[in-house]
C-alpha cells in the first residue's frame, strides 16, 4: 500500500535549492507578488510526474491532506494524481467538489492550468447549470478562481465550441489582474486555433479596443 509520506520523502529526495530558488522568483513569491509566500523545494516537472504515478492509488483523504501542503511541488503532485483519478476512476464528482472546496490552495497559475479544465471543465461538460457555475467562479474575489473559471473552457475549445470561452472572457474583460489577462488571451488564441479563426475575428472586431492590451497581445 502506498502513502503519502513516502511520496513526500520521494520528493524531498530529489529537492534542490538552487531550483528552488529560481523557482520562487519566476512564480513571484516576494512580498506583495500574487505568489507570496509560497514555499518551493525545487523539483522539476518531469521528475514530479514521474514519481507521482508510483501514488495514484492514494486516497482522496490523502490526496486533500496533500494538497493542503505549504509546499508548492506536494500540492502540485495531488493535483496531478487528482486529474488521473478523475480521468480514470469513476469518482467525478467527489473530485470536482473536492476540488472546487480547495481553491484556496490551487493558488498560483500552474497549479490551475495543470488542472482547472481536466476537472472543472470537464466534469461540467454535461452540466445544465455549468455556465452558472463558471460565472460565479469568474466573479469571485479570488484571482486564482477566476483563472479557473477562464482555463476550464479549454474544456470545451479543444471539443471545437466557442460559446463558453466567449461568455467567461466577457465577464472577466474588466479585470484588473495581468494572469486574468494572460488567461483570457491563451484561451481566445486556442479557440482561433481549433475551433475557427472566424469566431475569434468575430470576437475580435467587438472588443479589440477595449479588451486589455496582454488578452491582445497573447
Amino acid at each position: 500500500m502506498v502513502k503519502i509520506n513516502d511520496l513526500k520523502q520521494e520528493l524531498l529526495s530529489v529537492a534542490n535549492p538552487i531550483r528552488a530558488k529560481g523557482s520562487a522568483r519566476y512564480f513571484k513569491t516576494g512580498p506583495g507578488e500574487y505568489g507570496e509566500g509560497d514555499i518551493f523545494i525545487g523539483i522539476s516537472v518531469p521528475n514530479q510526474r514521474k514519481i507521482c504515478k508510483k501514488y495514484t492509488s492514494l486516497t482522496l483523504k490523502d490526496l486533500t491532506s496533500l494538497l493542503h501542503s505549504k509546499e508548492h511541488e506536494f500540492r502540485t503532485c495531488a493535483l496531478y494524481i487528482l486529474v488521473e483519478k478523475f480521468e480514470k476512476e469513476n469518482i467525478q464528482e467527489k473530485i470536482f467538489n473536492l476540488y472546487l472546496k480547495n481553491t484556496k490552495w490551487i493558488n498560483n497559475w500552474d497549479l490551475v492550468d495543470t488542472s482547472a479544465s481536466y476537472i472543472v471543465g470537464e466534469y461540467l461538460d454535461d452540466k445544465k447549470d455549468k455556465i452558472r457555475v463558471l460565472k460565479k467562479l469568474a466573479n469571485s474575489k479570488s484571482l486564482w478562481e477566476r483563472r479557473i473559471a477562464m482555463i476550464a473552457t479549454l474544456a470545451y475549445i479543444n471539443k471545437g465550441r466557442s460559446d463558453e470561452v466567449i461568455k467567461i472572457a466577457e465577464i472577466l474583460m474588466k479585470d484588473s489582474h495581468d494572469l486574468i489577462h494572460k488567461a483570457i488571451g491563451w484561451m481566445l488564441r486556442e479557440m482561433g486555433k481549433k475551433v475557427g479563426e472566424k469566431e475569434l475575428l468575430k470576437f475580435l472586431d467587438k472588443h479589440a479596443k477595449t479588451m486589455p492590451r496582454t488578452a491582445l497581445l497573447y
